[in-house]
């Protein structure tokens, strides 16, 4: 199977990168499920119904969420009637829907994708996200009920990260880390045949402050002072995110590559 995760979409510069983008590279890649993190889309801090409309009008199967999950108020009610947004596993147990779901790809394979939230130097003590997750891959193992399954572990912490990825290797097709928007470097195959990136960054403009103007933020590192709102940057934006391939039968990851398409970074992909 070949799976596309991409990173934080940041704003209108990065929908319009999904948009303009997504659809040549599923053609051009034959992907066969697309994974998009969707939470910082509407003005850099949560996803409005209408902007997760035009990210599965652009391919995605599946929208992953984060800390911002319902930043936009209007997904508190959408969410639940469209089932392939995710918010993460370890959120408030009260949260409107769901954390994992076992989605079919166009041939009627299953592909598991589940999200959670980590606790190292985040704003909000989340439950544990390591039980979270067990919970889940003892319900569904790899290469049984799932032929593949992509864990998105959206943390500040790269150590947090690495450690999700170690738990989950040989269970997981592919843990990817988001949230910080920047795209790391150590793209690899544990040894247990699970695909593993710390961040994929973000699909949004890299000349600003992690997808933001770079005026006010620093405005305030320098006085330490804010004066206006944060307002995400406008500029061309760069696609980023993860390319994996895995075995049918066994749903261990065959190959990684890193993603940047457009923008201002250095152009990588399969």
């Amino acid at each position: 199977m070949k799976i596309l995760f991409l990173g934080d979409v940041m704003g209108r510069a990065g929908r319009s990168a999904i948009r303009d983008t997504l659809p040549r590279l599923k053609q051009e890649w034959k992907l066969d499920f697309v994974i998009v993190n969707g939470e910082n889309a509407s003005n850099g801090a949560g996803l409005t119904p209408d902007h997760a409309k035009l990210l599965f009008e652009a391919g995605a199967d599946c929208v992953t969420l984060g800390d911002h999950a319902f930043d936009q108020k209007e997904m508190l009610g959408h969410i639940d009637s469209d089932s392939r947004i995710l918010r993460p596993l370890n959120y408030a147990k009260g949260a409107p829907g769901r954390g994992h779901r076992l989605f079919q790809d166009g041939r009627g394979r299953k592909v598991l994708v589940a999200q959670v939230l980590g606790q190292v130097f985040m704003k909000r003590p989340f439950d544990d996200p390591f039980s979270a997750m067990e919970t889940v891959l003892k319900a569904h193992p790899l290469g049984g009920q799932a032929q593949a399954i992509v864990v998105d572990m959206h943390c500040e912490a790269t150590s947090e990260k690495m450690a999700m990825g170690h738990f989950c290797d040989g269970r997981a097709s592919l843990v990817v880390g988001t949230h910080t928007h920047v795209p790391t470097a150590d793209a690899q195959i544990l040894k247990g045949g699970t695909a593993f990136l710390s961040d994929a960054g973000m699909c949004g403009d890299y000349d600003s402050v992690i997808g933001m103007d770079k005026v006010e933020p620093m405005r305030r590192f320098i006085t330490g002072m804010p004066k206006a709102r944060f307002q995400p940057a406008l500029d061309e934006a760069t696609l980023c995110g993860v390319y994996v391939e895995t075995d049918d039968r066994t749903g261990r990851a065959t190959r990684i590559e890193m993603v940047r398409q457009g923008g201002r970074l250095a152009q990588a992909g399969p």
